[in-house]
C-alpha cells in the first residue's frame, strides 16, 4: 500500500478510540445500572487492566516485525497455529461485535425517532446499518481515517458537556440510592461487572490489527494504543459515574438511550434528542471502523495464507471489499438468530460472547510477549516492563473470562477447539508465508 493511501497516527488514534467508544459508551450505563453505581470499582480496575494490555500492545506493535497483527505476536511463542487462531477468534468476536453495535444503533435510533419495534423490525433494521457501515468502509484506510474523526467528535462532545454541566445536577442521594440495588456481595458486583465493562475497552487494540494501514507502524501504533485506551477510560469511567448521579437506576436500567435521558433530565427533551442524534451517529462510526478493522483482520490473514485467497481482493481504495462482502453475509446469519424481545438484552447477549472469544486472541499476545521481545533482541532492562505488563494483563484477561460466566466460558471453548480443529484440517493445504514488515529505521534501545 503506497503511502499516500494510509492512515497516520491521529487518524489511527481516532479510530482506535471511536472503536472502544462508539457503542460501549451509549449502552453500558443502562446495562451496569441493574448491578449498581457500586461497579465504579470494576471501572477502575479495568482501566489498570486495559492500561497494562495496552503498553504491552504498544511494545508489540513497537518491535514485531512479523505481518498479522495480534496473530503475529502469538506466532512468536506458538507457531503458525498460534496466528492462524488468533486470527480466526479475533474474526468471529468482531462478526458477533459488529451485530451488537449495530443493535446499539438501532436502540438509540429508535429512542431519536422515537419508533416502537418489534423484534422482525428491529432485525431488519440491524441488517440495514450493518449493511450501511459495510458500505461506507470501503472507501479505503485514508478516507475512512478521516471519516472516524467525526465520530470522535460526537461522542467526546457529549461527554465533555456531561463532565461540566453534570456536577451542577448530580444527586448523591440518587447515586447513593444506585449503590448496589441487589445487595449482592461486592465479589460478585466485580464479576458480573468486569466482563461487561472490558467490552467497553475492546477495540484497544485496534491499532494492532490496523498496523499495515499505518505510515511508520513501529512509531505510531503504540502512540495509537496507548493514547487511544486513556482516552476511553477517562471517558466512560466519569461519564458513568455522572449518570449513576442523574437518573434513578430504575429508570436508567430500562432505558434504551441513557445518555439522551441523563440530558433530558437536565436541560429537558430538546437537549436530549440532540445529543442522542450525535450518539447514533457516533455509534454508526464505530461500527463503520469495526466493519473495516474486521475486514482488515481477514485480508492481512489471507496475504499469508492462513485464510482463504480471495479475502485479500482490494478494490482501488485498496479496501477488502470481497472480505467485507463474506463477513457482511455472516453478520446477517447471525442477526436472524438472534432476535430477541428486547434490545438491551440481545445486546448484553451479544457482547458476553464477543468479549469472552476476543480474550483468546489476548491471552496468546499476551503470553507471547517475552518471545517476541527475546527474538528480536530488545535488551533485557529494556524489555523487562513490558513482560511485567504482559503478566499482569494476562492475569486480568483470565479473570475477564471467568466474570464471563460458565455457559458463555463454554461457547467460548466451542468456538476456540473448533478454529484449532479446522486449522489442524486444512493446514497442509494452506500456502503460509511470514512476510516480515517493511523496514524502518532501527529502534533506538
Amino acid at each position: 500500500m503506497s503511502k499516500s493511501k494510509k492512515m497516520g497516527v491521529v487518524q489511527l488514534t481516532t479510530v482506535t478510540a471511536i472503536n472502544m467508544m462508539g457503542s460501549g459508551i451509549i449502552l453500558l450505563p443502562a446495562t451496569l445500572a441493574e448491578i449498581g453505581t457500586v461497579s465504579i470499582f470494576a471501572w477502575i480496575l479495568a482501566s489498570i487492566g486495559a492500561t497494562f494490555l495496552a503498553y504491552a500492545f504498544s511494545k508489540c506493535g513497537m518491535y514485531t516485525k512479523k505481518v498479522g497483527g495480534m496473530g503475529g505476536y502469538a506466532e512468536y511463542r506458538f507457531g503458525r497455529a498460534g496466528n492462524f487462531l488468533s486470527n480466526f477468534c479475533y474474526t468471529i468476536s468482531l462478526i458477533i461485535a459488529n451485530v451488537a453495535i449495530a443493535s446499539g444503533v438501532v436502540s438509540y435510533g429508535s429512542y431519536v425517532f422515537g419508533f416502537n419495534l418489534d423484534p422482525v423490525e428491529v432485525c431488519l433494521a440491524t441488517i440495514g446499518v450493518l449493511l450501511a457501515a459495510a458500505t461506507i468502509s470501503l472507501v479505503g484506510p485514508k478516507n475512512f481515517g478521516k471519516f472516524s474523526t467525526l465520530g470522535v467528535m460526537c461522542v467526546v462532545t457529549p461527554v465533555i458537556g456531561l463532565l461540566f454541566a453534570g456536577a451542577f445536577f448530580f444527586s448523591p442521594d440518587v447515586y447513593v440510592q444506585a449503590w448496589n440495588p441487589g445487595d449482592l456481595p461486592f465479589y460478585e458486583t466485580m464479576k458480573q461487572s468486569i466482563a461487561v465493562i472490558l467490552w467497553a475497552f475492546l477495540g484497544l487494540e485496534t491499532a494492532c490489527a490496523n498496523s499495515d494501514t499505518v505510515e511508520n507502524p513501529e512509531k505510531n501504533v503504540p502512540i495509537a494504543v496507548l493514547a487511544g485506551t486513556l482516552l476511553a477510560g477517562a471517558c466512560y469511567t466519569t461519564s458513568t459515574a455522572i449518570i449513576g448521579g442523574l437518573v434513578p437506576y430504575t429508570e436508567l436500567m430500562n432505558a434504551n438511550a441513557p445518555f439522551g435521558l441523563a440530558y433530558a433530565t437536565m436541560f429537558g427533551p430538546t437537549a436530549g434528542y440532540i445529543v442522542s442524534c450525535m450518539l447514533v451517529c457516533s455509534c454508526f462510526v464505530s461500527l463503520t471502523a469495526w466493519q473495516f478493522t474486521v475486514s482488515e483482520v481477514a485480508r492481512e490473514a489471507s496475504s499469508i495464507g492462513l485464510f482463504p485467497k480471495f479475502f485479500s481482493t482490494v478494490n482501488r481504495f485498496r479496501s477488502p471489499y470481497a472480505a467485507i462482502g463474506t463477513l457482511v453475509a455472516i453478520q446477517i446469519v447471525m442477526t436472524l438468530s438472534t432476535m430477541s424481545p428486547t434490545l438491551l438484552k440481545q445486546f448484553n447477549v451479544l457482547i458476553n460472547l464477543a468479549v469472552m472469544i476476543n480474550l483468546i486472541p489476548y491471552l496468546l499476545a499476551m503470553a507471547a510477549v517475552a518471545d517476541l521481545q527475546k527474538v528480536e533482541m530488545i535488551p533485557h532492562d529494556k524489555a523487562k516492563l513490558a513482560n511485567m505488563a504482559a503478566i499482569v494483563g494476562g492475569i486480568y484477561s483470565v479473570y475477564a473470562v471467568y466474570g464471563c460466566g460458565w455457559s458463555v466460558i463454554l461457547e467460548g471453548a466451542f468456538v476456540t477447539a473448533m478454529g484449532l480443529l479446522i486449522y489442524f484440517i486444512v493446514s497442509p493445504k494452506l500456502r503460509y508465508s511470514a512476510p516480515r514488515m517493511e523496514t524502518y529505521p532501527p529502534i533506538k534501545k
